[in-house]
């Protein structure tokens, strides 16, 4: 245990003096939508693990632990997304993937099943309040 920690404690040095300083912490975010009740099963069929989608895409542009989670609300079907942000430049990460070709065509298959809140266009960002590491 002491050389793992001394190892890690020696990288995280010779990160900062090459200038590169430690590692920034993650950017959460959590989101919310409805889904179109009648769309459950296709929507979590393109979500099944068996569907590599555009996973391989979403690690290319630093998005890790992504989930989505589905919850029935007064007898209406809401998604609530996270995901955390490693890079280091998230507008222009997310205009790289929003310019993938197989990025528009999952959104065009997926946004149809979705409702977005009112005032939003597509996913609402919620405000994180609470962390706990």
């Amino acid at each position: 245990m002491r050389l793992l920690l001394s190892l890690t404690a020696l990288a995280l040095a010779a990160a900062v003096l090459a200038g590169a300083g430690p590692p920034s912490p993650a950017k959460r975010v959590g989101m919310v939508i409805e889904l179109e009740a009648d769309k459950i099963d296709e929507y979590k069929a393109l979500h099944a693990d068996s569907n590599p989608g555009v996973r391989d895409l979403l690690r290319k542009y630093h998005i890790r632990n992504f989930s989505i989670f589905l919850r029935e609300i007064g007898g209406r079907w809401y998604e609530f997304g996270y995901y955390e942000y490693t890079g280091d430049d998230y507008e222009g990460d997310m205009a790289r993937l929003d310019a993938e070709p197989r990025s528009k065509e999952w959104l065009r298959v997926c946004d149809p099943m979705q409702i977005p809140l009112p005032g939003e266009e597509s996913w609402a960002v919620m405000d994180q309040v609470y962390f706990n590491e």
